[in-house]
């Protein structure tokens, strides 16, 4: 898609990811992820060793270079350059043809070849406002095959408007205090604020309208939602 219309989404992916000393440290801000349980879910759901996935919004690379020793192919896309180049670093370090790399969004990624069977995505639909994450959903859902899989995580808010003060008091309680090691309550606060994280009664039905059946859900925290989920 390209409209006079269209959002930048290097301007929605928020600064410091395109700024190499924050992409640097990210990962042990990000406490290192284990991307183990994405990867389990997809298999669970039929997704083979000849497989194509797609991980938007791939960060430093973590699912997608753990996912090239399951899949036959990955495709790892990022709006970031220095995400990317620290992506192709480890790639070429490991030797691992599988992983490709691809400089787009959600809303900008063009897929050449058959559709997909895989796509993850962690912790980045949240960068786009909900009238976006509605496009953004029914493009990833046209890049999957039939019963092709969407493993989804995010933060996304498991409760009432009202419940909101009280959820994030206390998730703020527990932030971390050096910023090199984690995330900080200031951190969370501009989350808030600058950030899209929507409600779980929100973005459920935007994944039913854009043809994908929730197969499973689990959340913690309230704050933290993993999907999978199964393109109709």
């Amino acid at each position: 898609m390209s409209e006079p219309w269209m959002p930048d989404e290097l301007v929605h992916a928020g600064p410091e990811h395109l700024d190499p000393a924050f992409v640097a440290g990210f990962d042990r801000k990000q406490g290192y992820p284990d991307p183990a349980d994405d990867i389990d879910a997809l298999r669970e759901r039929g997704v083979g060793a000849d497989a194509t996935v797609v991980d938007l919004g791939a960060g430093t690379g973590r699912f997608a270079l753990a996912a090239a020793d399951t899949f036959r192919r990955v495709i790892a896309v990022d709006v970031s350059p220095a995400m990317l180049r620290m992506i192709e670093e480890r790639v070429a370090e490991a030797g691992l043809a599988r992983v490709e790399t691809a400089r787009a969004g959600f809303l900008s990624y063009d897929h050449a070849g058959p559709p997909v069977d895989a796509v993850h995505t962690r912790h980045a639909l949240h960068q786009l406002p909900d009238f976006w994450k509605t496009m953004a959903l029914e493009r990833i859902a046209a890049l999957l095959r039939p019963g092709g899989v969407l493993r989804l995580r995010d933060l996304i808010y498991d409760f009432s408007p009202s419940e909101a003060p009280a959820v994030f008091s206390a998730w703020m309680a527990g932030a971390a205090t050096d910023p090199s090691a984690g995330y900080t309550a200031e951190d969370y606060a501009e989350h808030i604020r600058t950030e899209h994280s929507t409600y779980r009664w929100l973005l459920e039905p935007m994944l039913d309208a854009a043809g994908f059946d929730i197969v499973h859900v689990a959340y913690e925290a309230r704050l933290f939602g993993a999907y999978t989920c199964v393109k109709r």
